[in-house]
This record gives structure tokens, C-alpha cells and sequence, in this order.
């Protein structure tokens, strides 16, 4: 077994044993992973960003907090425990928008006031216990970042991927493009 297929085989069994998980909407972990994915596929985004989509919850999967965490008022900065442990196998194209799609929805909210209104109630939750709305310096220093404009897209599709019965292709079906982008 190649070590791309070993990777590959490690993330998606953590996917199959956590993701059916709750999301904090109507549906699973899983189901959003894949529907993001789905989304930016069909979009024609770039791999790394398709990846970034699928994999930019896995910190979700990695604890044993619960489901409900976050209605005890805890941040589990899953971004950032997400980004960490991929870290060991994604360069900073695949990894960056996962560390920042938190701070994404922080910044969108700063930017665009609608944005703010259309949030979900598990979106503003999360959105308040990440720091709230990003403030004006806040804002001009996360623009800067080289991967700025790939985390907005990720985030993007994140918000887009709470679709309850959406079909979209299997997790197997990424297996190619994760291959494609893996950087051990």
C-alpha cells in the first residue's frame, strides 16, 4: 500500500466512523463535507480548493466532546485542530483555507451586513464563541494573508453544503483528487 493510499484510508475512516455526527444543521458531517466538495466540483474549482472543502470540518471529527459542544459555550477551534493534523500531509494550498474558514465567516460578516443577517442559528453560535465579527484592523490584517481569497471561496461552499437529501458522489469518489494533491 502506498502511502497516499494509507493517508487517504486514514482520513475516511475517520469519516466513516464520525461523520455521521450532527452537523449543527439538518445534516451529517459527512453529508456537509461531501456537499461543499460536490459544490466546488461542479463550480470547476481548482483541486486543492475542492479538497480544502471536503476536509475543512475533519477537526470536528477528531474529538470526543460531543455533538452539542458548542451549546456549553465551547470552541473546540476544530479549524485549527483540523489544519494541524493535515498539515502532515497537505501544503499550505490545501491547508490554509481549513485554518481560516472560521476567520472567513468572522471577516464576511465584518464585509457584507446580509451576510451577517442570512446566518443560520448554529452559524452565529459558532460565529460568537470564534470571537464574533471581526473588527476593522481585524479585517485589513486577514486580507493580507497570501490565502485570503481561497478561504472566502471555501467558505463559500461551506455555507452552501447544508442541503438535507442532497445526492452527491461517494467519499471514494474524491479519493483521485486527494491523491492528486497530497504533498507527503
Amino acid at each position: 500500500m502506498t502511502e497516499a493510499c494509507s493517508v487517504i484510508d486514514e482520513i475516511f475512516e475517520v469519516f466513516r466512523n464520525k461523520g455521521g455526527r450532527a452537523y449543527g444543521e439538518d445534516v451529517t458531517e459527512l453529508q456537509h463535507a461531501l456537499q461543499c466538495a460536490t459544490f466546488a466540483q461542479q463550480e470547476g474549482e481548482k483541486p486543492e480548493i475542492v479538497v480544502s472543502c471536503l476536509l475543512h470540518d475533519y477537526g470536528h471529527l477528531l474529538h470526543d466532546l460531543g455533538e452539542d459542544i458548542a451549546d456549553k459555550g465551547v470552541d473546540t477551534r476544530h479549524e485549527h485542530v483540523g489544519a494541524n493534523r493535515l498539515s502532515k500531509w497537505f501544503g499550505d494550498t490545501v491547508v490554509a483555507p481549513i485554518r481560516m474558514h472560521a476567520d472567513s465567516k468572522r471577516y464576511l460578516c465584518w464585509k457584507e451586513a446580509q451576510y451577517l443577517a442570512d446566518l443560520s442559528a448554529a452559524s452565529r453560535q459558532s460565529l460568537e464563541l470564534q470571537g464574533g465579527v471581526m473588527s476593522d484592523d481585524e479585517a485589513r490584517q486577514f486580507e493580507q494573508d497570501p490565502h485570503f481569497e481561497n478561504a472566502i471561496i471555501v467558505r463559500r461552499y461551506d455555507d452552501m453544503g447544508k442541503i438535507p437529501d442532497m445526492v452527491t458522489p461517494e467519499l471514494e469518489d474524491f479519493r483521485p483528487l486527494m491523491e492528486s494533491v497530497l504533498s507527503c
